[in-house]
């Protein structure tokens, strides 16, 4: 019987694959964005994907918010998956495109962060990351919105926002230089005063920096919500109040290891919507990317607004290397242990020292 059937098959493809119906699939590859070749992935695409049961179609951005417009047209064309090849900030563009439509988001990550793909259980590798893809696992999430720009992943105000505008006037990518300029402008950052109000009421409060996440990671398995779910229909906030610098790495072991809620400096909530007043206008950050806003900001959550591509496991996620930063932060505390805290004046200097021994380290570990 089974001998049957497959002669059949083979005999008459144009009627199956008329009963089967072809999955129509854009990829918005966008050349320079991340850390990554594209060509490589391009080539990926022919060997993953079997031509009878997908058509592919690849698109190139060619300026600053085409990949928005690429993918809007491609859902008004019926592609059923658009698939953002780059880092964040092109995930993010190809997201917002796609809210309320029926077209699923999908992502192979080339970013320095990779917050959502990495939230989502999406591969680094990018042959892999297209397997997923091909398996096509679709699911309804949330997403937020700050000051009407959509986000995904996390978005905020603060420290964060004010590294993450350092990081892209930076010359490089990569996790590298995001904590060479986390490390160096920490040492020189005041912390602002804000009002936020949520469904609970006003609160005034010196803050070092405020995360609102979706999802429940910058990027780069760094922690900053993590409780944080895709599909509860709330953000979760993270509220840093100021700390001792000497107290800095221990914060950001535990960003790494998920435990930052537990820090005594954290206080964290659950809310569908806030608004966060501010002495100055200034820099925020939506997914990663920095933008100026004013005094004033809204931040809310959208419930099941956007379809996405996801990886029920992601044997991929590098926890060896994660495991090898939280043995070299060990040893960074170690060495803070040397440091006499009775001179506050000596205490940058000392700290800028061990700073230095910490990116050697980091580079080594490249």
């Amino acid at each position: 019987m089974l001998r049957k059937l497959s002669i059949f098959l083979e005999h008459n493809k144009p009627f199956v694959y008329l009963c089967i119906a072809m999955k129509r699939i854009l990829f918005i590859v966008n050349p320079i964005s991340g850390t990554q070749g594209k060509e490589t992935i391009l080539g990926y695409i022919d060997e993953v994907f079997d031509k009878e049961l997908f058509y592919c179609h690849i698109s190139k951005t060619e300026f600053a918010g085409h990949a928005e417009e690429l993918a809007r047209q491609g859902a008004i064309d019926g592609y059923d998956i658009i698939v953002a090849i780059g880092g964040d900030g092109t995930v993010n563009e190809v997201g917002r495109a796609l809210v309320h439509t029926k077209s699923a988001l999908g992502i192979i990550p080339c970013g320095s962060g990779n917050g959502l793909a990495r939230h989502l259980g999406i591969p680094i590798d990018p042959r892999k990351a297209l397997e997923v893809i091909r398996n096509g696992n679709i699911r309804t999430i949330d997403y937020g919105k700050i000051n009407d720009l959509p986000f995904f992943c996390t978005c905020g105000v603060g420290f964060d926002a004010y590294v993450s505008l350092k990081f892209a006037s930076s010359g490089k990518r990569g996790l590298l230089t995001y904590l060479e300029n986390t490390l160096r402008e920490g040492l020189r950052y005041k912390p602002e005063y804000y009002e936020i109000e949520d469904e609970e009421g006003l609160h005034k409060m010196q803050a070092f920096l405020i995360a609102c996440g979706n999802a429940s990671q910058y990027g780069n398995n760094v922690y900053i919500a993590p409780g944080a779910s895709i599909s509860d229909g709330l953000l979760d906030v993270t509220v840093m109040e100021p700390f001792n610098i000497v107290d800095a790495p221990i914060v950001a072991f535990q960003l790494m290891n998920k435990t930052i809620d537990q820090n005594s400096h954290i206080n964290t909530f659950r809310t569908r919507r806030l608004k966060i007043h501010r002495q100055a206008e200034g820099v925020v950050h939506y997914d990663g990317d920095p933008i100026m806003m004013g005094k004033d900001i809204e931040i809310e959550i959208v419930s099941q607004g956007i379809n996405v591509v996801y990886a029920d496991n992601n044997k991929d996620l590098p926890e060896k290397e994660t495991n090898n930063l939280l043995h070299i932060f060990s040893d960074f505390f170690n060495d803070l242990e040397h440091i006499d805290i009775s001179d506050p004046q000596q205490i940058p200097k000392k700290l800028m020292v061990v700073n230095r021994e910490l990116l050697r380290k980091l580079k080594n570990n490249k």
